[in-house]
């Protein structure tokens, strides 16, 4: 009887404890849920921004690359006149279409909504960056301090890059190619914001590998030293990654891409060294972790 009753009391307090885990699981998700939704609500503030000034962002920031007076042609001119070569573009004269009937409602709301994302990111990585935090010991928070910066900076210098660069040379050689000129080119306007959101957001993802390789090197799944020892193929990675962001052909639009993303991936080396040599510390400073 008394092996019987231990044996009851023992499973009421297995189950005791199972309770109180499913309770913490689902505290946890809920403390998710409203962090999330606290980025809604800033993504939606800022949808109703782009949307109160759409006229202005449409012509000016979504129709800037198609335009011949972008900041990017003129200056690609410009260093073109300084170096006695012709670096001009041929003048464009892009003519977009609408074929439904809702197509520009909808194209507003669905740009208004990319924009209100891309504005709202930062929010949306402190959040989440309040909902880890707890998680983590002294030196964990210590070490990974500034990382909503740094990944929100390393994000918008992306989105930079891609809109003033990737963008434009992309939107350039697409109008203007032609395989006979008894074909006219007329886009739609869906057709020409899903490049121009594609090429730009691509490029502020891809633009978040240090952040990347910090993450995988705390995990110990990367290392310098196995990153030194891949760079011929990292190489390679990294210039099909650029064929498929930059959706033309000529080489001279490839390197521009592809340099950057070596610069990256050296960076990528010295985050990871960083990690590593934080991992190597005394016994007594690691206790502390």
């Amino acid at each position: 009887m008394s092996d019987t009753g231990n044996k009851l009391i023992g499973a009421i307090k297995d189950k005791g404890k199972t309770l109180e885990a499913e309770m913490s699981f689902f505290d946890h998700l809920e403390a998710l849920r409203w962090h999330l939704i606290r980025a809604s609500i800033a993504i939606l503030i800022f949808t109703g921004f782009a949307f109160g000034y759409y006229e202005w962002l449409f012509h000016t920031v979504i129709m800037g690359p198609a335009r011949n007076d972008f900041w990017t042609y003129r200056t690609m001119c410009d260093i073109g006149k300084m170096l006695h070569r012709d670096f001009c573009f041929s003048e464009m004269n892009i003519k977009l279409q609408n074929n439904e009937m809702a197509g520009q409602f909808t194209l507003q709301i669905n740009s208004s909504l990319l924009i209100g994302i891309t504005l709202g990111i930062p929010y949306l990585l402190w959040e989440i960056w309040r909902f880890i935090r707890p998680a983590l010991h002294s030196a964990e928070r210590k070490a990974a301090t500034g990382f909503v910066f740094y990944a929100t900076f390393l994000f918008f210098l992306g989105i930079m890059f891609g809109y003033y660069v990737i963008t434009p040379m992309s939107v350039h050689f697409l109008s203007t190619y032609e395989v006979s000129s008894l074909i006219e080119n007329r886009p739609t306007i869906d057709s020409y914001l899903s490049s121009v959101a594609t090429l730009t957001l691509a490029t502020g993802i891809v633009f978040e590998l240090p952040i990347i390789i910090y993450v995988l090197a705390t995990l110990g799944v990367m290392t310098p030293k196995l990153m030194r020892s891949s760079r011929r193929y990292a190489i390679v990675i990294i210039l099909i990654i650029a064929a498929i962001v930059t959706p033309t052909p000529d080489m001279m639009t490839m390197t521009v891409v592809s340099i950057p993303l070596f610069i990256l991936y050296e960076v990528s080396i010295v985050v990871a060294a960083m990690v590593e040599k934080r991992k190597l510390k005394k016994p007594e400073e690691l206790a502390n972790i």
